[in-house]
């Protein structure tokens, strides 16, 4: 991957491309999905910025099957996630979820964490176990661990977002992330956050996604809590078609 540098001969993060061109330029039809290729793809990215919030939840369950089915990274995985990180600004992402007082925009942050932890450090090194050679370069999952920092830039503006939903899942976004090397320099910032998750959180899977990275970083955490270590892996919550329905 290219890697501009500033003024100073310093490497600067790759910038992410716009989601206009993620979609017209992707060649959906040749990359791999689950179910053949990746062809339906465009129409489903499409209706993610359409103005009705249930169009946008379906569509968003759908990205979800046709591009991490089973949590698995694929070769469509790739252009998907570069697309929803390209509209995290897009006025569509303001829209409120059904029956819930909460931007789209956070949905779109926890699909984009939930991918990156597919691909994530914990995830692949249990992969690697089993599978020599599965983060070789060139791999679909090595290619997508390499989008990491641009993933990032798209990311780490919302870390301070005025809604707490959208906040909270920008930083367990970032987190995931952020365990690409390019990205060291950023952890000190994002323990602060982590921290807050702790402190504040009520999700417990994104409490031990917070306590994970400040353990793996080398800060101080609190005493460990039983609950968090007898999770199962961290998925985010809220992002299927769920809410369509009125909660009982």
């Amino acid at each position: 991957m290219n890697h501009s540098c500033s003024n100073g001969g310093a490497p600067r993060e790759p910038e992410l491309p716009p989601y206009q061109v993620v979609l017209s330029e992707t060649d959906w039809g040749s990359l791999e999905t689950p179910f053949g290729n990746g062809e339906d793809l465009p129409e489903v990215l499409a209706r993610l910025l359409t103005p009705d919030p249930r169009v946008q939840v379906n569509a968003l369950s759908e990205l979800r099957e046709m591009v991490g089915h089973q949590n698995t990274i694929y070769e469509a995985t790739a252009p998907a996630a570069l697309y929803v990180a390209g509209i995290l600004t897009h006025p569509a992402a303001t829209t409120p979820r059904p029956y819930r007082n909460v931007p789209i925009r956070a949905a779109l942050l926890n699909w984009l964490a939930s991918t990156a932890y597919d691909a994530s450090d914990e995830i692949v090194g249990r992969a690697e176990q089993y599978s020599p050679g599965f983060l070789a370069p060139g791999t679909i999952v090595a290619s997508f661990r390499d989008l990491r920092p641009m993933l990032y830039q798209a990311v780490s503006p919302f870390l301070r977002d005025s809604h707490e939903d959208v906040r909270e899942a920008a930083v367990i976004a970032a987190l995931i992330l952020a365990e690409h090397p390019a990205l060291a320099g950023h952890r000190d910032h994002l323990a602060v956050h982590a921290r807050a998750i702790l402190d504040t959180s009520g999700d417990d899977p994104n409490r031990r996604v917070a306590r994970r990275a400040l353990e793996a970083w080398g800060h101080d955490v609190p005493a460990s809590e039983p609950f968090l270590e007898e999770s199962r892996d961290w998925r985010p919550h809220g992002d299927g078609r769920s809410y369509l329905e009125p909660p009982f």
